[in-house]
């Protein structure tokens, strides 16, 4: 690994950055193709179903990707799905060097690509940047291996850890910049959660508002004794995204009969202890379902299901410089019978400020 290798990698996860939240299920990569230490083409994987990475930049580049090297931040590919082998584009280009950032995390696959490569009589180099290339896709990584989906978990709270004034009461604690930040995430996601509660104390709409940019993930809500309203905002707002009721298996038919008609999919799952739903079982189908990241918004007893659970990969806490007091709504609240010490690890990635308020962005990891 060289220096050169280094920053042109970096070229690559640039582009590679500007498919964020357009691509799953597939994950988002980014491709350079240099020829005497001059870029002659660049591309970046659009959007499920198109053209890879590699076939713009290959393209950008025509003629002038003869005999010159491939920085890809994520392994060609070298079988058929919706678009050809990478791979075989690549040849034809005559490429003579491929660069890769990561191979592909599905194990049926993994090294497939660049061994192929190799053996056609290209060099072949792997590894380079591999952490900041995976970093980048981590909810494809997850479902590649474990079918699940990557659980983002997100709150605004106070200082003194709170995120309502009062349980059951719509509070706004954080500032705008906050606010924008997380309609960011939303466009990141391919689906947004929320218990029954906050929908009946917010009455949320749950979509993307960012104008021209705006796309809306699914909204998944849970709900064990289907409660929500057919006249709820998510239900009658005109939005392309669907709205997934999660209830459990002795839920009143008739009421899911009228939020099926007012346009709500409905999926049943079992109960799990204290009358919460089974939260594994919700995140395989929605993984099933091609879901591969979703950001769980709360409210309290939703965080603390999840983590009592184990169930959360990140955090987000959007901390605001103000105090609630005890009759506050806490950030998260366990099931009773909890086993102690039980909750996962966690360590901070990095802290950032917009406006007054400072985001708090960690992993979890399970003891």
């Amino acid at each position: 690994m060289t220096d050169k290798d280094r920053t042109f990698m970096r070229l690559a996860l640039r582009e590679a950055r500007k498919g964020i939240g357009r691509t799953s299920p597939n994950p988002s990569v980014g491709a350079v193709v240099v020829k005497n230490g001059r870029i002659v083409g660049k591309g970046h994987h659009q959007q499920a179903g198109g053209p890879h990475a590699e076939i713009h930049a290959l393209q950008a580049a025509g003629r002038k990707a003869e005999g010159a090297t491939l920085y890809v931040t994520l392994e060609p590919c070298n079988h058929t799905g919706r678009t050809p082998p990478c791979t075989e584009t690549v040849l034809r280009a005559g490429i003579s060097r491929v660069v890769i950032g990561m191979l592909d995390p599905n194990p049926a696959v993994a090294g497939g690509g660049g061994a192929y490569l190799a053996s056609q009589r290209v060099e072949v180099t792997s590894g380079i940047l591999e952490e900041e290339c995976r970093e980048i896709n981590l909810p494809f990584c997850k479902h590649a291996l474990t079918g699940l989906p990557w659980v983002i978990l997100k709150a605004g709270m106070s200082v003194d850890g709170r995120i309502a004034s009062r349980p059951g009461q719509q509070s706004k604690i954080t500032g705008k910049e906050s606010h924008r930040r997380v309609h960011v995430l939303r466009r990141e996601v391919d689906a947004i959660l929320v218990g029954i509660g906050t929908v009946l104390a917010d009455d949320p709409s749950l979509t993307c508002r960012l104008g021209r940019q705006r796309s809306d993930p699914l909204r998944v809500i849970l709900d064990a004794g289907l409660r929500l309203p057919v006249s709820a905002t998510l239900l009658q707002q005109e939005s392309a995204a669907e709205t997934w009721v999660f209830c459990g298996e002795n839920a009143d038919s008739k009421k899911r009969s009228s939020l099926e008609a007012a346009g709500a999919r409905i999926r049943t799952v079992p109960v799990a202890a204290a009358g919460s739903l089974d939260l594994a079982a919700v995140l395989k189908i929605l993984g099933e379902a091609g879901v591969t990241s979703v950001l769980v918004e709360g409210g309290s007893r939703v965080h603390g299901s999840f983590l009592d659970a184990g169930l959360a990969d990140q955090l987000f806490l959007f901390v605001a410089p103000a105090f609630i007091g005890s009759m506050g709504e806490p950030l998260a609240t366990f099931p009773p019978g909890r086993r102690e010490n039980r909750l996962p690890g966690f360590r901070f990635i990095k802290t950032r400020r917009y406006g007054e308020d400072l985001l708090l962005e960690g992993r979890f990891f399970n003891r």
